[in-house]
């Protein structure tokens, strides 16, 4: 079976205030994991797997967003003019073709299931992906192309999944799947952080989806969840009931939460230290303050 998910919803709306003062002026998407934004991740990510539609989700300040993906003329004529081969390559892989990216506006921070429910619109009658642009996933497949492939074999809802330790479950919506090692596991239920030692399951879902239209029919209707926001986790678990045709898929990659700052720093380690030009030279540095915080001990 042929991949048929073309469009991408991203919510970019939220005001990133875990990481003031730096997002007074930025998005939080547009800061930079070594010399890429967070959004770049995600919308690579989600070209790698087939998708031509990209849809943001965005509010007030965010117009830096759509600009990163537009062609930068001037920038480009000088990199040109000097020879700068390389940096003019790395820039034009930036652009998206017109008519590519799509935004629409949430007007009210009503959550998750609310932003995705802002761009019904244009997704129609189309199954769709969900990228959050907080979650980074380093995979030499990238993640939602490996849900794509896995999707074209199962059709209907699939969530990314990984597992967690027992003491973390609190933290995340589990998945209740049946016992296996397979990477495409039925999903019977949800359950959004479960009390310690209640947890069906150590699988916890990510910010990767694939979703049927259904979805954005049940968004319409249910009512506010968790905090007074309309919640995903809520509409999928709708459909577990009225389809069953809900999967989880453990991918192949490690997942970073670049939501929090500490999260953020163990990617840029870890993005930094991958890279040929600076993995070296960042291990060394990484051993000498290490050597030097212990000699200070």
């Amino acid at each position: 079976m042929q991949n048929t998910v073309k469009k991408a919803i991203f919510p970019v709306a939220g005001l990133g205030t875990r990481f003031l003062p730096a997002t007074k002026s930025i998005p939080k998407e547009i800061m930079t994991l070594v010399d890429r934004p967070l959004i770049q991740y995600a919308v690579d990510e989600a070209h790698a797997a087939g998708i031509e539609e990209f849809i943001f989700v965005t509010s007030r300040g965010k117009g830096a967003l759509e600009d990163h993906f537009d062609r930068a003329p001037e920038l480009e004529a000088t990199l040109e003019r000097k020879g700068k081969t390389g940096l003019l390559e790395a820039l034009r892989s930036t652009n998206l073709d017109s008519g590519a990216i799509a935004t629409v506006r949430q007007r009210q921070a009503l959550g998750l299931g609310h932003a995705v429910w802002c761009a019904r619109h244009l997704i129609g009658d189309e199954p769709f992906a969900v990228l959050l642009p907080d979650d980074v996933i380093a995979a030499d497949t990238p993640c939602l192309r490996q849900m794509a492939e896995a999707h074209a074999e199962t059709g209907g809802n699939m969530m990314a999944a990984m597992e967690v330790a027992p003491d973390q479950a609190s933290s995340y919506g589990i998945l209740d799947v049946p016992l296996g090692m397979s990477p495409t596991l039925p999903v019977t239920g949800m359950v959004e952080k479960p009390a310690p030692g209640t947890q069906p399951s150590n699988l916890a879902v990510i910010g990767r989806y694939i979703l049927t239209p259904r979805v954005m029919h049940h968004l319409g209707e249910i009512a506010p969840g968790a905090g007074g926001e309309i919640q995903l986790t809520d509409a999928i678990a709708r459909e577990i009931e009225v389809t069953g045709n809900v999967y989880g898929y453990r991918f192949r990659g490690e997942r970073f939460d670049c939501g929090s700052k500490a999260g953020f720093l163990r990617a840029t380690l870890a993005f930094g230290l991958a890279r040929d030009d600076l993995g070296d030279a960042l291990e060394d540095y990484m051993y000498q303050l290490i050597a030097q915080r212990r000699a200070a001990e």
